[in-house]
């Protein structure tokens, strides 16, 4: 009874179960460029010219099949062959046009992050240049503010200056006065 509840486990799908050999030799592909082949086919369908290709092949299929003798028709009336055809090739293309698209996708992705990366980087760079700015106008604004003091100190000064100036003339003044006056003695 376990090994029948062992095996019941084995084969349930949300589990994983010891790996089994492939059957047959193992084809390797280079993703990169099956990429590119399955984007220049998607391409080549994207274009007018894939449409007038295709509408002058079922064209001269459909015509050659309704016109030409009947020993040479390939594909009589109902065109299965032609609807074969076509199964087939949108089997085909709708993979390739996905993977077209997935890698297109991925280098979205790509260019998205470097947009981002690129984005965060001058962001860094206003910032820092915004805070150097207003480092020079505080700068500046000190510079002002010392330069006036400065001239407001110098301006201070000379009325000192002159008013000692003026003081000291008016005190030699009056001494040549006094000397120059006879004394009575």
């Amino acid at each position: 009874m376990a090994d029948h509840e062992h095996r019941k486990d084995d084969d349930r799908l949300d589990l994983p179960g010891p790996r089994r050999g492939s059957r047959g030799p193992r084809v390797q592909l280079d993703s990169e460029r099956f990429g590119q082949f399955a984007e220049s086919v998607a391409r080549f369908m994207g274009t007018g010219k894939f449409l007038v290709y295709m509408t002058v092949i079922v064209i001269a299929w459909v015509a050659w099949n309704l016109i030409a003798l009947v020993k040479l028709r390939w594909d009589p009336y109902p065109f299965i062959l032609l609807n074969l055809f076509f199964s087939t090739q949108a089997s085909y293309s709708a993979p390739l046009i996905l993977l077209a698209q997935n890698r297109q996708e991925d280098r979205d992705r790509v260019t998205m992050a470097e947009d981002r990366r690129l984005t965060a980087q001058s962001r860094a760079d206003m910032d820092y240049l915004a805070r150097e700015v207003a480092a020079l106008r505080m700068q500046m604004g000190e510079l002002a503010t010392r330069d006036y003091i400065r001239s407001e100190m110098r301006d201070e000064m000379r009325n000192e200056l002159r008013d000692e100036l003026h003081s000291l003339l008016s005190e030699l003044d009056d001494q040549s006065r006094r000397e120059e006056r006879p004394h009575d003695d």
